[in-house]
């Protein structure tokens, strides 16, 4: 059985993971945006007028799902711990 120390301990990590992720995609969008249009737009055939709503609904998407699934639950169990 998982104890209470390594449930939290998981859900730390994998929260620190999910948020360099996100930190990561959101740098190379930043950084990077006309390479990234023009491979994606060229890649997936959608036009580069439609691509900056895409990259802010799946950034957005990834930030609410890494912070309802994994920051909230670790932020949970710390409480729970002490």
């Amino acid at each position: 059985m998982i104890t209470l120390i390594e449930l939290t301990e998981f859900f730390g990590w994998a929260s620190l993971l999910n948020l360099g992720m996100l930190t990561f995609a959101s740098l190379l969008l930043i950084l990077m945006r006309p390479y990234m249009m023009a491979m994606h737009s060229k890649l997936l055939s959608i036009p580069e007028s439609d691509l900056n709503t895409i990259y802010i609904n799946y950034l957005a998407s990834y930030k609410i799902l890494t912070f309802v699934f994994m920051v909230m639950p670790y932020l949970a169990l710390k409480i729970m711990g002490q």
